[in-house]
């Protein structure tokens, strides 16, 4: 079946369900929209379509279906129950009502009991607090559309029996994404942008309150929070948040943050801060959370909770600190990881249930490539998660992202070591010391030092000269009577015989032994990227002698600025940049600089170049160079 007549008859089912279960007419009419429609009635084929949505509806009773052409309707729309009203798509059908707006709390889409909604653009005011993109309650799907520069992209309030479901739609640059008030909708896969250059007070991708204790859940949503929470509950209501994924790229305060009253469920989110300030932040709720992952620079605290809350199988790392109580009351704090944080636990004193290990996750690094929390085969983390938690396959819980009953059964990747880092070459007399930075996987088992007279392209036997399990090599030098260079790369295994890709290469000019001592390379350098040629992605390594001002460029052969990757002050290390020209990169937010003109599609297959400057603290260039590289697709 094609794609397009796949979507064609899910559309159709879910039309089907929605009039089986609520008891709609099953011969109902099917309606037509067009931007060159008429003002004439019934409207019920593509060459007699009406021309504005809100006539199409006004003739329409409960258990029709309209179907909406690509243009932009610049009017409102208020629903009848039990209608289908579906777009052609969210890219190209849109309803834009910035004209239309006169008061406080417009409502550009007003949704009503037993309706879907599906398929649409909607744009209602921007940089105010005026308007609401979709006013929804009753039983209700909400699908596939897209909230544009609205101040509320969607309210969602009901308490009845008919559960309303907000589904699959996309909202983007507003100061709340979905307002859920008094309500137990079903909030499900979603994609929330929340603006961080608008005028208007930013709240939350999703903002969660009610005066009573009702149970939305929360699922499955996918929110790039620019400013404001990812989630925010605040009084009353109990929900339950599981599987979502959520952004913070622009230094905001909390990916979820629970407030006064109820019982909050945290299970199996994913949380990743460019800058944060809390990854999970409880003030006044009772919050059980398990099985989240909190990666990330988070100025404050990955977890932070309070009296009477439950913490299991949940890993933050890379915060200053990991996880924490700001009263340990009550609490229960076991079987968690916190790694590579500044402090690992704080305000209470973990059980030895809780650990601080390398989690071994597939790829921790974004110049890598995609961030994936799967754990590999040797984590120490699998079947470490509480006893009485088990994962979907029935085995004991993993601690991580994909643990216990929310998370997923997938096979573990028996990967390779991650490359060594930090290489270092100190000399005296007519020895090398070499030093680097540890390997911290589980099943880590030895390094390879090989050594050339030439650059090393292929590391082999013939180069070999030692293995150690620690982290400092001596090689003492063969006899030399002339200028010399060699060339030094180190290379990691595990227990299973995995090896990993080589070291940066470090080399040593030696003037002749006995003459001159010889010196170690600490300088500045660009180095080969890899791999060379490449599709879709290379790395770009190069080191810093000193602190400076950072600029790396992409040419094309004919000298136009095709990317720019660095542009910033960095200090004196080793650094790595990821080269991924595709459109995938339009999703990673502030990931790259795109030159006036030109667009995500412009880089074919072909010859480009790599330029690095670097200027000191008085603007004063101390190095550049340059390198070729090949795009084959």
């Amino acid at each position: 079946m094609k794609k397009s007549n796949k979507k064609y008859y899910q559309t159709i089912f879910l039309i089907l369900i929605l009039l089986i279960t609520y008891g709609l007419p099953l011969n109902a009419t099917i309606r037509f929209v067009s931007k060159t429609g008429s003002s004439l009635p019934p409207y019920i084929t593509w060459e007699t379509a009406a021309d504005s949505i809100q006539k199409c509806i006004n003739i329409s009773v409960f258990g029709d279906t309209i179907y909406v052409a690509n243009g932009v309707y610049q009017e409102q729309v208020v629903m009848i129950p039990g209608l289908a009203l579906i777009g052609i798509g969210a890219d190209s059908t849109i309803i834009n009502t910035q004209a239309l707006v006169n008061s406080n709390g417009f409502v550009a889409v007003e949704v009503k009991d037993s309706c879907l909604l599906k398929g649409f653009k909607i744009i209602v005011y921007y940089n105010t607090e005026k308007g609401y993109g979709i006013s929804q309650n009753g039983n209700s799907l909400v699908k596939e559309n897209t909230i544009a520069k609205a101040s509320y992209g969607m309210y969602v309030g009901y308490t009845g029996t008919n559960v309303p479901v907000v589904y699959k739609n996309s909202i983007y640059n507003v100061s709340k994404g979905i307002d859920i008030f008094n309500s137990n909708v079903l909030v499900r896969n979603n994609t929330i942008y929340t603006d961080p250059s608008s005028l208007a007070s930013v709240v939350a991708g999703i903002r969660i309150a009610a005066f009573g204790n009702e149970n939305p859940i929360i699922d499955s949503n996918y929110i790039i929070a620019g400013r404001g929470q990812g989630i925010r509950k605040d009084l009353g209501s109990s929900p339950t948040i599981t599987n979502n994924v959520i952004l913070l790229v622009d230094g905001v305060p909390d990916g979820i943050r629970s407030g006064i009253g109820g019982n909050v469920k945290i299970y199996n989110n994913k949380i990743i801060a460019k800058v944060g300030y809390d990854g999970i932040y409880k003030s006044g709720s009772v919050v059980g959370a398990k099985n989240n992952y909190v990666f990330g620079p988070f100025i404050h605290y990955g977890i932070l909770l309070g009296p009477n809350d439950t913490l299991k199988n949940s890993v933050v790392t890379g915060a200053i600190n990991g996880i924490g109580a700001w009263d340990s009351q009550g609490i229960i704090i076991k079987y968690n990881n916190s790694w590579n944080n500044g402090v690992n636990y704080d305000g209470f004193t973990p059980d030895t249930t809780n650990l601080s290990v390398d989690p071994m996750i597939v790829n921790d690094d974004s110049t890598q490539g995609e961030l994936d929390f799967h754990l590999q085969k040797y984590s120490p983390l699998i079947d470490a998660g509480d006893p009485n938690i088990l994962d979907k396959d029935g085995t004991r819980s993993d601690i991580g992202l994909y643990g216990g009953p929310y998370g997923e059964s997938y096979v573990y990747q028996d990967l390779a070591p991650k490359k060594p880092k930090g290489l270092f070459a100190n000399v005296e007399d007519s020895t090398i010391t070499l030093t680097w930075n540890k390997n911290t996987e589980a099943d880590f088992y030895h390094y390879r030092i090989y050594r050339d007279t030439v650059t090393i392209v292929i590391y082999d036997s013939t180069k070999m000269i030692g293995e150690t399990p620690d982290t400092m090599f001596y090689d003492n030098l063969p006899p030399v009577n002339h200028e010399t260079r060699f060339y030094y790369v180190i290379t990691a295994f595990d227990n299973q015989g995995n090896q990993s890709y080589p070291s940066e290469e470090i080399n040593v000019l030696v003037t002749g032994l006995g003459e001159y001592p010889p010196k170690g390379y600490d300088g500045y350098r660009l180095l080969s990227n890899y791999p060379n040629p490449f599709n879709p992605s290379t790395v770009i390594p190069y080191r810093l002698k000193e602190g400076g001002y950072v600029k790396l460029y992409v040419y094309d052969v004919k000298g136009e600025l095709v990317r720019v990757l660095v542009n910033e002050w960095q200090e004196k290390g080793y650094y790595e940049v990821m080269f991924h020209p595709n459109t995938e990169e339009r999703s990673r937010a502030n990931s790259f600089e795109v030159p006036m003109g030109k667009t995500y599609s412009d880089i074919a297959t072909g010859v480009y170049f790599y330029v690095i400057q670097v200027y000191d603290g008085r603007n004063i260039p101390v190095f550049s160079d340059s390198e070729k590289m090949i795009l084959l697709k």
